[in-house]
């Protein structure tokens, strides 16, 4: 499957329906109030990078997000999400690539993520990519539903 991947504005209608996908796939799975997903708006900000995969017909089939945290040393991966029809197809590898790419490039030394205790085949992709589980950070301390993992790049 050809892809190409770019930093693109999330205010773009292919990109706002992979967010509602999301939103849907991630209520399907928890309730609203142990969800933590970006709006459109919070993807705009200043220094959020968002990553769009398309493949060969320029159609949007995945996205991930890169949010600076506290320290300029230490980023989060934020709503990774793959379209239905592309899954396993290495879509998601290949955002993951661009984005540990393009944070190292800038001096981020680490990446950190949230995912959910019930999504098995996103646990199996960070791990295989070498994420480490690490402790519940910033707003997902005290959630049950939720497992961190990092990654030293």
């Amino acid at each position: 499957m050809t892809i190409s991947i770019s930093i693109e504005p999330p205010r773009q209608a292919d990109v706002e329906a992979l967010l509602a996908a999301g939103t849907v796939f991630a209520y399907s799975l928890y309730p609203v109030e142990n969800t933590f997903l970006l709006s459109t708006d919070e993807l705009e900000r200043p220094g959020v990078d968002v990553y769009v995969a398309r493949d060969a017909l320029g159609n949007a089939c995945g996205m991930a997000a890169l949010v600076p945290l506290g320290p300029d040393t230490c980023a989060e991966l934020k709503r990774l999400f793959v379209h239905a029809e592309a899954r396993g197809r290495g879509v998601a590898g290949r955002l993951l690539d661009r984005i540990e790419a393009d944070a190292a490039g800038r001096g981020i030394r680490s990446l950190a993520l949230e995912t959910g205790t019930l999504q098995h085949a996103a646990m199996a992709l960070y791990r295989g990519r070498g994420y480490e589980q690490i402790d519940l950070f910033g707003p997902y301390v005290g959630e049950e539903l939720s497992v961190c993992f990092a990654k030293s790049l």
